[in-house]
Order: structure tokens, then C-alpha cells, then sequence
């Protein structure tokens, strides 16, 4: 049941592996890229405790001995303070530039790892062993790595492509049902921004993929990630097509700015949520279906999963305030906000070209809602 998706860059060449049981195998498929038998892994706490041990037997099978540790979980660790902290730890263990350091986790610690991974030494190796369905479709692959700022999300960071990419699909047995969700969110995303007919599968598999049917769980991230894939290699540092991957994020940081970064609205909710005002902003200005918003609510709400405003927990800005903070967005250019908006599921486009009357209004009316 193994898939392998090979991501062509230059130079930077690397494969992701998709299917159960790769934590007992990691030892065979990470020996090759070590010059000596030991790794270093960066963990969190929770991942830390329910699969850490399986990827040092898994390790231990080829003879690679590891260090380990272990960070706080959530979003507020992609911060200065835990990325110095992993810099630090990371020197006492001696790593040295032709070492190999393993993020075993979910986005978080993969952005955070990975960051640590592209300064220390000017740059070491890292493998990424994602644990989220979030982090298997999306935040491994591709070498975006980073920290948020107090003014905004993933602002501080560098490219720095993963040496493999491990996505163990057993180990999304043990997401909490939130957690599972929440990386369903990026998993919709990429039917809505180029595939029609993937979205059209997810409409029919959705539930099977929910509810734990390993086939279609490998086929959900293996499809995902061909996607993200085949883009990276057409752009890998988001001059132009790449940006579209941020479908439904421009609202959705905006939103996780305005929660904290908090429990109140996970990441991939916040790309739902958002994905869901894309579509409704891309229907009021007349650029595709008036069905097409509601047909990506109601599949979103199908999954249980949050499509509107009012389901995040406690209090939010006004739309003004929620607009500003939209302006802290990577994707601004020449001090104009950047939007991807779509023609219809399955096709979206970047423009700049959003009068912010129409945000305002959109935002206002979800506030109300």
C-alpha cells in the first residue's frame, strides 16, 4: 500500500512516501542520507508520547540510535523563544552540517523545525515525518518553513526543502476527530483550487476517508500531495502560480491573528472558514457560480466541520479590524492585498483587483450571520 511521489527540483530532488506502517520502517528508509548511525528529532509533547518510541525501534532496526525533544504543542511554539531553543539543543547535540535532523510531528513542528534545520550551521538536512492529516497533504512538503510574528503568521522563515518526506497514514488513527478535520480543511482546498474532480471524490469518499477507510485515506494525501508537488516544481518560491496553494488563507490568518493563535480556531479551520468567504466573495463579485458557495458549504458542513464565523469560539474584531489584519498577509505586493479568488470549483486565479467594499461587506454579513 506504499505510494511514492517524487518531487523533481533540481539539486533539491526528494521523495514523499505515503502509506501505513513507515515509523517501523524509517530505519531502512532514512539510512541512506546518514553519514553516521544517530539522528536528532524534534518532537512535541503530545506527539512525543504516542509515537516517538515506534520511530526509535523503527530507527533501531537499521542501527541509528537518536536524541530527542520535546517542544510544547500547538501554534503559539512557532515562535523566537522555541526556535532558539531548538537552535541551542541542537548544538549541544553536536549536529554538524552533514547530520540529519528528523521533525516528527504536525505543521508546527515541521515549520519550526525545518527553519531551525535551513539556519543552524547555514543549513543541515532535515526529513520530515509529518503526524497530522494537515501536515502529510500540505506543510511537509514543498519547504516553506518558518515562525509567526506578533504582527503576523509564518512572517519570519526561509526555503529549505526536505531530504524525505515519511507520511505514515496508520498514524492519522490517532488524531482526535478535530484534529483529523482540521487537515481535511487543507484536503478540500486543493479540489476547490485546481481539481474538480477530486472535490467531486471527496463529495462521495469524504465520509469513508473520515470514519478511517486506509485506501482512501492513502489516496486523499497521495492525491493532495502530487498536487502540491507538480506546483512547487513549477514554482518554488511563489513568484506566481504557488500562491494559489493559499486558497482560503488570506481570511483564514486573518482570522487565526485574531483568535491568538489560540485553540479557539485550529489552521485548517481557519483555511475552511476561509475557503467558504473565497467562494462567497468570488460569487458576489460575479466571477463564478452562485451555487458554487453553497455547494462548498455544504460539503464542508456534510464533514462536520466549521464553515462560518459564528462557530469560533468567544469574540471577533470588527470586519475593519479583520481587514487590517488581512494586510499583514505574505502575499502583499506593492502594498496591495492579494486575493485568491475562483471561476469555479476547481479554478482558481490570484488577483489583486478586490475592491474593499466587497471584503468589508462579506466579513460584515459573516459577523452578523
Amino acid at each position: 500500500m506504499l505510494e511514492t511521489v517524487h518531487v523533481a527540483l533540481p539539486g533539491r530532488e526528494y521523495d514523499i512516501l505515503i502509506g501505513p506502517g513507515l515509523l517501523a520502517q524509517a530505519g531502512e528508509h532514512v539510512a541512506p542520507f546518514l553519514r553516521r548511525p544517530r539522528v536528532v528529532v524534534i518532537s512535541d509533547d503530545t506527539v512525543a508520547a504516542l509515537h516517538l518510541e515506534s520511530l526509535r525501534l523503527g530507527l533501531a532496526t537499521a542501527g541509528i540510535t537518536m536524541q530527542a525533544l520535546s517542544l510544547p504543542p500547538g501554534e503559539a511554539t512557532k515562535s523566537w523563544s522555541q526556535l532558539i531553543r531548538c537552535v541551542d539543543w541542537l548544538l549541544d547535540q553536536k549536529v554538524e552540517r552533514n547530520d540529519v535532523v528528523i521533525a516528527l510531528g504536525g505543521g508546527v513542528i515541521g515549520d519550526l523545525v525545518g527553519f531551525a534545520a535551513a539556519i543552524l550551521r547555514r543549513g543541515v538536512r532535515f526529513i520530515q515525518v509529518p503526524t497530522s492529516l494537515l501536515a502529510q497533504v500540505d506543510s511537509s512538503v514543498g519547504g516553506k518553513t518558518g515562525i509567526n510574528a506578533s504582527q503576523g503568521k509564518n512572517l519570519v522563515g526561509a526555503f529549505h526543502q526536505p531530504s524525505l518526506v515519511l507520511a505514515d497514514t496508520a498514524v492519522l488513527g490517532t488524531l482526535t476527530v478535530r484534529d483529523f478535520l482540521a487537515g481535511y480543511g487543507e484536503v478540500v482546498k486543493y479540489g476547490l483550487l485546481g481539481d474538480a474532480g477530486f472535490f467531486e471524490w471527496l463529495e462521495t469518499q469524504g465520509p469513508a476517508l473520515a470514519s478511517g477507510d486506509m485506501a482512501a485515506r492513502i489516496e486523499a494525501v497521495r492525491r493532495s500531495v502530487q498536487m502540491k508537488a507538480d506546483i512547487v516544481m513549477r514554482d518554488e518560491t511563489e513568484q506566481g502560480e504557488r500562491a494559489l496553494l493559499n486558497l482560503g488563507h488570506t481570511f483564514g490568518h486573518a482570522l487565526e491573528a485574531a483568535t491568538g493563535y489560540s485553540d479557539r480556531l485550529m489552521h485548517g479551520e481557519g483555511v475552511a472558514i476561509g475557503c467558504a468567504l473565497a467562494f462567497e466573495l468570488s460569487a458576489r463579485l460575479g466571477l463564478c457560480p452562485q451555487e458554487d458557495p453553497s455547494r462548498v458549504r455544504q460539503h464542508l458542513k456534510q464533514m462536520g466541520m466549521k464553515t462560518d464565523l459564528r462557530e469560533i469560539d468567544g469574540d471577533l474584531p470588527d470586519a475593519q479590524t479583520l481587514l487590517a489584519l488581512m494586510g499583514q498577509d505574505k502575499k502583499v505586493v506593492g502594498g496591495e492585498l492579494r486575493f485568491i479568488l475562483a471561476r469555479g470549483i476547481g479554478d482558481a486565479f490570484v488577483t489583486g483587483d478586490v475592491p474593499k467594499e466587497a471584503v468589508i461587506t462579506i466579513l460584515e454579513e459573516a459577523l452578523k450571520s
